[in-house]
């Protein structure tokens, strides 16, 4: 046994191993067990947080929660069930070894079960982040701005789906692996994108992982999981220079880029290359290789925008949105000047998405104050502060409207 901060590393497994251990004494127990599962294992932590103090740290904390977590399972179930009817699979159960080392397998089968496509997609995120990720349902309001109760709901409503229609834990076949595979992809791109737009480093750091795990495991990797990866990777790179010392946002193209992670972005390009290997080109690729050419610039102004055009061309055909869209509008005006940005916004402007998205006025206010006309910049970005936004993308678009 060894000494050390107790409730800080209780708190780091928590963070860091509480999507492992659930997934562990899942495929043990099975998922009609999920709720006993995630009961036991906060049972389990409670216990080292009274026991460790005082008795020391086990030389493997990990092996430790699952042996107590599955101790106490087994305890349940012989309480909640008759002995006659369970007395064989509680057996085998006892008897089998929690591996020191969770199987890669465990974690990426949680995974594909939270992301199953059978779940409504606001209710895979939110699993994901519960059970992949170890988020409190208070951490995950937070961060999609829902109420706690909402998110609540969607979870013992998921977790009931996948009760009910008995969904497995276990890795997909080949027949359905390419649905299953894009179901976690695109939940682990909404969560990374949602930690991103907020400045929740802490979410974009789980999705990483998560991507990690799916891209590395022998069965899902993929070049789409790759591109993923690759995306993320070069995007979390610029982290450290999204805000000015004051913590004002900071758009890409005023950031020290000095502050950007260079080994991140050396790391996104190799996985970019790797994801080059396959015959299908997804909305990932291009979304990575954009990020790559902000990455490769050295300044702004260096920015291969004809290049960056071209992708948003591409992307928009395999990914029609009006986000899209706008985002190629304003690499067209670094191309051919804020009126062509212009004109190319007011385009898709009247599409209901965009109206309410302050990007949209953000955009359109800046490139009218490069034209030099004030009183338009101000409409717009008093246009863009109507719209739903975080605090700080508040605090950014006051410092517009004040001509800052």
């Amino acid at each position: 046994m060894k000494e050390c901060d107790v409730p800080g590393l209780v708190d780091h497994l928590f963070r860091r191993e509480f999507g492992r251990i659930i997934a562990t004494l899942t495929r043990i127990f099975g998922v009609r067990n999920l709720a006993l599962v995630e009961d036991v294992v906060q049972e389990a932590l409670v216990r080292a947080l009274e026991l460790w103090p005082f008795e020391g740290v086990p030389e493997n904390p990990r092996a430790w929660l699952i042996q107590v977590a599955k101790n106490r399972a087994l305890d349940r179930l012989r309480r909640e069930t008759s002995l006659a009817e369970k007395v064989g699979s509680l057996k085998q159960l006892a008897t089998e070894q929690a591996p020191l080392q969770p199987f890669d397998d465990d974690e990426v089968a949680m995974l594909f079960l939270c992301a199953h496509p059978s779940l409504a997609p606001e209710a895979r995120v939110a699993l994901t982040l519960k059970l992949g990720g170890g988020f409190g349902v208070r951490e995950i309001a937070r961060a999609f701005l829902a109420e706690e109760s909402t998110i609540a709901q969607r979870l013992v409503r998921a977790k009931r789906q996948i009760r009910e229609q008995k969904l497995n834990f276990e890795m997909p076949g080949d027949g359905d692996l390419p649905e299953r595979l894009d179901s976690v992809l695109s939940v682990l791109y909404l969560i990374f994108n949602e930690g991103y737009g907020a400045l929740r480093e802490d979410l974009c750091e789980e999705a990483i992982r998560m991507v990690r795990l799916v891209s590395g495991h022998f069965v899902t990797s993929s070049p789409a999981a790759h591109a993923v990866l690759a995306l993320f990777l070069l995007q979390s790179s610029r982290f450290a220079a999204r805000l000015d010392p004051t913590g004002g946002l900071l758009l890409l193209g005023d950031q020290d880029r000095t502050r950007w992670d260079r080994r991140r972005i050396d790391e996104g390009l190799i996985w970019l290359d790797r994801s080059a290997t396959g015959p299908v080109v997804t909305p990932y690729h291009l979304e990575a290789c954009i990020a790559a050419a902000h990455a490769v610039a050295p300044d702004a102004s260096s920015t291969d925008w004809v290049h960056v055009i071209d992708l948003y061309n591409h992307l928009y055909e395999l990914k029609p949105s009006p986000v899209v869209a706008l985002n190629r509008a304003v690499a067209v005006a670094r191309v051919d000047g804020p009126r062509a940005g212009i004109e190319e916004i007011e385009r898709i402007a009247n599409q209901p998405s965009l109206q309410r998205y302050y990007l949209t006025h953000a955009a359109l206010g800046a490139l009218w104050r490069e034209l030099g006309d004030e009183d338009k910049a101000r409409n717009h970005f008093r246009q863009a502060l109507e719209c739903s936004c975080s605090e700080v993308e508040r605090q950014f678009l006051e410092q517009r409207l004040l001509g800052h």
